[in-house]
């Protein structure tokens, strides 16, 4: 999980975005109950 949330806020510690559901390339926004790009499948929470 600690991986997760790093490779998740990523691109908002580079400013990139302002929340990581935002970046169109992260898997955010499925832990955030969205749809993103990929299908993914949710561990952990």
């Amino acid at each position: 999980m600690e991986k997760l949330n790093y490779v998740h806020q990523d691109p908002v510690e580079s400013h990139l975005v302002q929340f990581p559901e935002q970046y169109i390339y992260s898997s955010a926004v499925n832990y955030a109950d969205g749809i993103g790009l990929l299908e993914v499948e949710r561990i952990g929470y």
